[in-house]
């Protein structure tokens, strides 16, 4: 018997196999049609029948509608709670683990940002994620008000061959980030927002394009995607 059918094995009062595939459907049904604020919590379970099951693609796209719900209901802790069942399952799982970064960086829970933010760096570079992971990073930058967080998202940056941000970023840690949020519910809320838009298909993209400020030069920063607030360069 595998670890995960120890742990999720079957329980007094669980659906015996024959009946799983139909309380999956009832419990997705019941996902699709549910008020808001009761969406999430019907995934989850979902989710966590279809991994009793040993059904794992389909567990973890139940565990993935379950965030967005609870994102979007402003759920943040469930949304929390059930990220952290995918990265027990599949530790490399990118979108996850932004989602995780931005939900630390909402609660200031600086220990755990720094070690989801690195992870969600890692599996991003072996994915071959590393634009979206980038944009992903500076935005989270350009918020924080921590010092540390930004030596570790530029380090961040680095590791996606992003080095003219990074090297921005760098230097927004003795002034603070141009768009830093020191408000508790404010910073919540604009993360929260963040994560839920993390994934979209058109969203813009981080370039490398940018004049980095010499040391001690004042820098404002524009808002870093393309097509945007760029410097123009001189020609040589």
């Amino acid at each position: 018997m595998s670890f995960l059918s120890r742990f999720f094995g079957p329980r007094s009062g669980a659906p015996a196999p024959k009946d799983v595939e139909a309380e999956l459907r009832k419990l997705e049904t019941e996902a699709e049609n549910a008020r808001p604020g009761y969406v999430g919590s019907a995934y989850n379970r979902a989710g966590d029948l279809a991994l009793r099951d040993q059904q794992t693609d389909r567990a973890l796209a139940a565990y993935g509608r379950a965030i967005d719900a609870f994102l979007e209901d402003a759920q943040r802790e469930a949304a929390r709670g059930v990220a952290n069942k995918i990265i027990r399952v599949r530790p490399s799982a990118v979108r996850t683990l932004c989602t995780l970064t931005w939900l630390d960086l909402a609660a200031r829970h600086q220990a755990t940002a720094l070690l989801h933010l690195r992870d969600y760096a890692s599996a991003a570079q072996d994915a071959g994620q590393q634009t979206r992971a980038a944009t992903q990073i500076y935005k989270m930058a350009r918020l924080a008000d921590a010092a540390e967080f930004l030596d570790a998202a530029a380090d961040a940056l680095d590791s996606l061959n992003f080095g003219n941000r990074a090297k921005e970023v760098r230097s927004w840690v003795k002034a603070g980030a141009p768009e830093a949020i020191h408000g508790e519910d404010e910073l919540a809320e604009a993360c929260r927002l963040a994560a839920v838009s993390s994934n979209e298909p058109n969203a813009k993209m981080l370039d490398d394009d940018v004049d980095v400020p010499a040391e001690g030069e004042d820098e404002t920063g524009g808002d870093g995607l393309k097509g945007r607030n760029k410097k123009k360069k001189k020609k040589r």
